[in-house]
């Protein structure tokens, strides 16, 4: 998730899902995932959050919608349209890891690979102008009305 607020440096929150194929173990992040990762951002930044979303199924899910309109004093969601990659910021973030620690690697494991992607992310994430350039290569802004 990444967190723009004019004036204030800007953020990367994340969350790493790791898949071992466990019985009853989820593949990838459900729509609760994604609710806790809303609320700890809400509290971590002290602020209203307008979430720019893609159509994911677990972003469009009736409890996922409900949650949002539960709380529509500090979430506010705006949808991307289909097949926009080129809107979305995280996909910015993407390109950086890619190109960065995950760029030519060849790992041993599993765990392995979950230590690249934090630690890219981690350096990511302490450098807020790279950040602001994922924002910067949407073509979006910040409209202050």
């Amino acid at each position: 998730m990444v967190c723009y607020r004019p004036g204030e440096r800007s953020r990367l929150i994340y969350r790493v899902h790791v898949y071992r194929r466990h019985a009853g173990e989820t593949a990838s992040f459900t729509w609760c995932d994604y609710r806790d990762l809303l609320v700890m951002a809400h509290l971590q930044l002290g602020a209203p959050i307008v979430l720019v979303w893609d159509n994911l199924n677990r972003h469009t899910c009736a409890p996922m919608r409900n949650f949002i309109a539960e709380n529509a004093d500090w979430l506010r969601m705006v949808r991307l349209p289909s097949y926009a990659p080129d809107l979305n910021p995280v996909e910015g973030v993407w390109s950086l890891l890619n190109r960065g620690g995950l760029a030519n690697l060849a790992v041993a494991g599993l765990d392995q690979l979950v230590r690249v992607v934090k630690r890219g992310l981690k350096k990511i994430q302490y450098r807020p102008h790279l950040i602001d350039g994922c924002l910067a290569g949407t073509g979006l802004a910040f409209n202050l009305v």
